[in-house]
């Protein structure tokens, strides 16, 4: 059974497309259209030196017309210098957001979430390119199966907070929810229980009616 934490390298592509620096502009389209991915890391010697991406390149569309106001040109000198770019060096977003290998899941997901971003390079301690992470690989968790989850929650969570012989603890997970139930020793140990099931990566949400000793209940879930 692998326990948690997952890590990027276990659900990244390693078969990535990739650009240099003087790759011109159409020839990044194309690739685009051809790998079927919105962004393309660029490097340099193999060291990732930054990302373009659909939003880069659609500056080029979005200034074709007119020139904005100078307010605007003040604000977005930016943009505007990428809405001139010929390749990629000229059109990228630099330096790149990265992650690790060993870089873990929620990590990875809460970097793409507070940056916006839909996709992540993978590098090593040299900044050398060994795959890319997306939202859609991050979710692969969600669909380890329920005998998997059911196992790491006995083992991890129920065993470890309660060693003496835990058969008056069913747990079970059904379309990964969780559910605790029975009476435990340690009352106190009850909200512990539930966070750390809920922290088991493929988790849904957690039913805790675990009892203890003292009458105390757990809380009944949800997020």
């Amino acid at each position: 059974m692998r326990t948690s934490p997952h890590v990027v390298s276990d659900v990244m592509t390693r078969a990535v497309v990739t650009v240099g620096r003087d790759t011109p502009f159409k020839d990044i389209v194309r690739l685009m259209e051809r790998g079927r991915v919105g962004a393309l890391p660029v490097l340099d010697g193999g060291r990732v030196v930054g990302i373009v991406s659909e939003a880069d390149l659609l500056l080029k569309e979005e200034f074709r017309d007119d020139l904005p106001d100078r307010l605007t040109q003040l604000r977005r000198l930016a943009d505007l210098a990428k809405a001139g770019a010929l390749t990629a060096g000229e059109v990228m977003s630099s330096p790149a957001v990265t992650v690790h290998g060993a870089t873990t899941s929620a990590e990875a997901a809460r970097i793409m979430a507070r940056r916006g971003l839909k996709r992540l390079p993978v590098v090593d301690d040299g900044g050398r390119l060994e795959g890319v992470v997306a939202r859609s690989d991050l979710l692969k968790v969600f669909l380890r199966d329920d005998e998997d989850l059911t196992e790491e929650v006995r083992h991890e969570v129920v065993d470890r907070l309660f060693p003496l012989p835990a058969d008056h603890i069913r747990v079970e997970v059904h379309e990964g929810v969780a559910t605790l139930a029975g009476w435990v020793d340690r009352a106190e140990l009850i909200p512990v229980a539930e966070r750390l099931a809920r922290s088991v990566e493929g988790i849904v949400d957690v039913r805790c009616t675990l009892t203890g000793a003292t009458g105390a209940t757990g809380a009944t879930g949800g997020s």
